[in-house]
């Protein structure tokens, strides 16, 4: 109030600003009431309410704008009614952002900024500081109902969530207070977003410190930030740290000198000045002698408001009295503009002007509108089309001073730069935090995920409440707090903490391997083992026993098992064009010689026992010729089918990726029709060569040859019959390793079954090595 009165005679002494105009005013209180706000509201406007009190310059109370509510609430009534009647209004506290619609509230300015400002500036903050789990405190009224309702519009989209919400009552305090505090208390969250006005969060604060809440960051809007009020001595150790959004101060000069000088000369006119002069100055007016002496000694009345520093003479922190001093301005300025007028050039109907003497609320609505001013302290102020002046706030954090008091430090500020954009700067470094800590406070209902994983909302509960799940094999995350986990490339891979993607692995059945070293090794074995037998068949081949085992036969099984072993060679190393199409080739080729072979030696043995009937001749249709056309026959029905399978469908070097961290290189088959036809050629000899040894096995051949070519066949068809589900169910390599043991079981099978007993009558039982010991078997 002494702000507005100190405003209105400074722009009455200024020459340049209404020189023939000068202003007066009427002071009405509202009581805090809304009932009494109104009430005033219309009594100034009439001029026929008792409350008024008119000005010392004698004009009429019947004003034509006024200056106020402070309140959201009371503003609103006071506008909505105005209004009507085309009454203007300058707030300097409401700052509901409901305010700003001029379709309901035509007439309606403020030298505040919208409260629409302060919760972007407040969403800016928690996102900054990664506060995602955060309580909410409000004030039962307009200004806390609006101010948290854009608070949550402005925080949409985000990732901060609501941990709880309490509403502070006008009413029922006793039975409710306590229990939003114990809310407080319990709650995970250690950032409390407030939006209430001073004299409500007194009440709360109150029960804050009797329960010795110290550990939690508050953060406070413009209405207590700066109040006297709240930051009391006994409040410093739960608020201490608290950040929040101070109006832009102004340095009003003059207005303390011009505040000290309003004390009365008579101190016991009035019981309030009275008794704030004995407070200021701890001394004493009375002087009944009814009254016990008092310990304060006696005031003089010549004390000087100069030489002391309170509450009602602190100049330092004008925020909202700033405010009040701007609107007086803004109406003088229009009122200036209005005066300013050029007949034939006016704002109004064919260019007419305002009349001076007789000035209208509609026309000072007018030219509010389109004011634009400087203040004396060199700020620039105008209005937007609703009503609203541009937005400033300094960021204030409440520290302890080095004498041992409450600072109210200024760590950065929130400006509008227009309509859309904002400027938010903050000195982190400069920041006392909650309780006094150091360190920015944490509170989140759930930790960030690391890399490597991923958010997965819980159940039944809010966005900022989840688990960290491990990204799925192939898929990463190489930030903090992602919510998806990304896929790999072709050909890349997920490392083992799933934090980046890495070439895949080649796999392939390899000669550096162990695996492969085995199987080679077993390969050339072979090879070794039948070039030995075979050395041995050789050095002895004028013997009886290689003799009448068909020594040429039996050189050509024991070749064709040499390229059965070395065809498993082809199956080991890198998979190129040509050793695809040799190694299946090859293994077809080598196992039909081999088989066509052991063939025609059981068809030998049985047909050489049913020739011993006599008369029978039909040995001379099994003779070393036909035996020779016979597996030559034999053998080129299975080239004949690998170079039709080369021609249509060759096997080709292909890759297997899939939702593996493999790259497998391998064989593909090509025509599967072929690779079956391969297959089911060699199993048809093979069963026809079981069948017919089966049938001989007890046939008095030499040293039981039939018997023996019975056993390599069951051998023989028991692996390849177990190769098939193997080989169908084996991954990546081991498919080809699998392969490779089939070729390299059945093959020693033949041999050793085959050969080995043979061998062991030539190097190691020469004695039965003879024509007699054959006769006499043969006669048995």
């Amino acid at each position: 109030m002494q702000t507005m009165i100190f405003a209105v005679e400074e722009i009455n002494r200024n020459p340049q600003l209404l020189p023939n105009l000068t202003l007066g005013y009427a002071l009405a209180d509202t009581c805090l009431t809304e009932g009494t706000t109104l009430a005033a509201a219309l009594g100034l406007v009439t001029g026929k309410h008792p409350v008024i009190t008119a000005s010392k310059y004698g004009c009429t109370p019947e004003v034509p704008v006024i200056v106020g509510d402070a309140r959201s609430t009371g503003s609103i009534m006071i506008a909505r009614t105005l209004g009507v009647f085309s009454i203007p209004m300058v707030s300097y506290g409401a700052t509901c952002a409901c305010l700003a619609d001029h379709q309901k509230y035509p007439t309606f300015f403020r030298t505040v900024p919208s409260d629409a400002f302060q919760a972007r500036a407040m969403a800016r903050m928690l996102r900054l500081f990664g506060w995602t789990w955060v309580g909410v405190i409000v004030g039962d009224d307009d200004y806390g109902k609006f101010g948290i309702q854009l608070l949550l519009e402005a925080l949409q989209n985000s990732e901060v969530c609501v941990a709880f919400s309490e509403v502070i009552p006008k009413v029922n305090l006793e039975r409710s207070i306590p229990r939003i505090v114990e809310t407080l208390r319990l709650s995970t969250a250690k950032v409390f977003v407030t939006f209430a006005i001073s004299t409500d969060m007194q009440v709360l604060l109150r029960e804050v410190v009797k329960q010795n809440i110290t550990d939690r960051q508050w953060i406070a809007t413009e209405a207590w930030i700066t109040s006297s009020l709240i930051s009391s001595p006994q409040n410093v150790p739960s608020l201490i740290g608290t950040l929040g959004f101070a109006l832009r101060n102004g340095n009003i000069q003059g207005l303390r000198s011009f505040l000290t000088s309003l004390m009365p000369t008579d101190l016991t006119s009035d019981p309030f000045v009275q008794e704030f002069w004995e407070m200021m100055f701890d001394c004493s007016l009375r002087n009944d002698s009814a009254m016990p002496l008092s310990a304060r000694s006696q005031c003089t009345g010549s004390e000087s408001l100069d030489n002391v520093e309170s509450l009602f003479t602190d100049v330092s922190q004008l925020s909202t009295t700033y405010n009040v001093y701007k609107a007086v301005y803004a109406i003088a300025h229009a009122i200036h503009n209005m005066l300013s007028c050029q007949p034939g050039a006016g704002p109004f109907e064919n260019g007419e002007c305002p009349d001076v003497t007789s000035i209208q609320s509609w026309q000072i609505l007018h030219y509010l509108y389109t004011v634009n001013f400087t203040t004396p302290m060199g700020e620039a102020t105008h209005f937007d089309e609703n009503g609203d002046p541009p937005a400033a706030y300094d960021i204030i954090n409440w520290q302890i001073g080095a004498q041992g008091t409450l600072e109210f430090v200024k760590v950065g500020q929130f400006d509008t730069v227009d309509g859309s954009h904002s400027d938010f700067n903050i000195d982190v470094k400069t920041v006392v935090w909650g309780g006094g800590q150091n360190e920015v406070p944490v509170s989140v209902c759930s930790m960030p995920c690391p890399p490597g994983t991923r958010k997965a909302v819980q159940k039944g509960k809010p966005i900022c409440c989840f688990d960290c799940l491990p990204c799925a094999a192939g898929e990463i995350s190489n930030s903090t707090g992602s919510t998806e986990c990304q896929k790999c490339q072709d050909r890349f891979w997920s490392n083992a903490a799933r934090t980046a993607c890495v070439p895949k692995e080649v796999e392939f059945l390899s000669f550096q391997e162990t695996m492969g070293i085995v199987l080679a090794a077993l390969s050339v074995s072979g090879v070794v083992l039948t070039g030995s037998v075979l050395a041995t068949f050789f050095f002895h081949r004028d013997t009886p026993l290689v003799r009448a085992n068909n020594a040429e036969l039996s050189f050509l099984l024991l070749l064709s098992l040499s390229l059965c072993f070395l065809c498993a060679l082809a199956f080991i190393g890198h998979p190129s064009p040509w050793s695809c199409m040799l190694r299946h080739t090859l293994f077809g080729i080598s196992f039909v010689l081999c088989i066509s072979c052991v063939l025609s030696r059981t068809v030998v043995v049985l047909v050489a026992f049913r020739a011993s009937v006599p008369g029978s001749n039909i040995m001379q249709y099994f003779g070393p010729v036909q035996q020779r056309v016979a597996i030559s026959l034999c053998t080129s029905i299975q080239v004949l089918i690998c170079v039709l399978w080369l021609v249509l469908s060759p096997p080709v070097p292909s890759e297997i990726q899939g939702r593996s961290a493999r790259i497998i290189l391998e064989c593909d088959v090509g025509s599967m029709a072929g690779f079956a036809c391969v297959l089911g050629y060699i199993g048809l000899l093979a069963a026809i060569c079981f069948l017919l040894a089966f049938l001989a096995r007890k046939l008095p051949d030499n040293f039981n040859e039939a018997k023996f070519i019975t056993f390599s066949m069951i051998i023989f068809c028991a692996v390849w019959i177990t190769f098939v589900p193997a080989y169908a169910s084996s991954p990546g390599k081991y498919t080809v390793a699998v392969e490779i043991f089939a070729i390299l079981a059945s093959s020693y099978g033949l041999l050793l079954c085959i050969f080995a007993p043979k061998c062991y009558i030539i190097l190691l039982r020469p004695d039965k090595n003879t024509k007699k010991k054959m006769m006499a078997k043969l006669k048995s």
